[in-house]
């Protein structure tokens, strides 16, 4: 197994192998202008191939290879679910736009998608008995007890970009991530 991205692995071989950052990863290459991730049209084509192909340099393909790279040495904690700031930030500014100010966020995953589970994000009014409570950023995160141990670990980041806007989660205890990045198994 490599430790690192090369511009010669195909998309699917890039999420496969990191399942764990497949879905970051793919906003990645979204918004680098791979617009063919997401919906699994191209994954057989290598990095390379689809950043020339989609009208770009090398000097494009390099960024992108550094950012992707820089996204697998990213540390995580793996006694907590933690926000990152930018996600904190959002979740805050959606729960005062819908009147819902101290609410807790809550973070599940469900059968769906085609490699097994999916994660869910909703709001949590205040965190049932069988709830395990974490807190990130200045938020109360709900997570039901019997997921813990799929979910601990987990960063929830916040992307904008020309190619989609949205919550994004790393999971450290995913074994596998199908060819899209929007689901996983464990």
């Amino acid at each position: 197994m490599t430790d690192q991205i090369t511009k010669e692995m195909t998309i699917e071989q890039i999420l496969t192998a990191f399942p764990q950052r497949s879905q970051k990863l793919a906003q990645e290459m979204m918004n680098a202008g791979l617009n063919c991730v997401g919906c699994g049209a191209a994954v057989w084509e290598t990095l390379e191939g689809g950043v020339l192909g989609h009208g770009f340099n090398e000097e494009h393909l390099e960024k992108l290879l550094a950012k992707l790279n820089l996204i697998l040495q990213e540390k995580i904690d793996l006694s907590t679910i933690t926000l990152s700031p930018r996600a904190a930030e959002k979740y805050k500014e959606i729960l005062e736009d819908e009147g819902k100010e101290g609410w807790g966020l809550r973070f599940a995953d469900r059968a769906g998608g085609c490699s097994g589970f999916e994660y869910v994000l909703d709001y949590s009014e205040a965190p049932s008995e069988e709830d395990a409570v974490f807190h990130s950023e200045g938020v109360e995160i709900h997570i039901q007890k019997n997921s813990v141990d799929r979910l601990k670990g987990c960063v929830i980041d916040f992307v904008d970009g020309l190619n989609g806007s949205g919550f994004k989660i790393t999971n450290p205890n995913v074994k596998g991530s199908c060819g899209c990045g929007k689901s996983q198994s464990y």
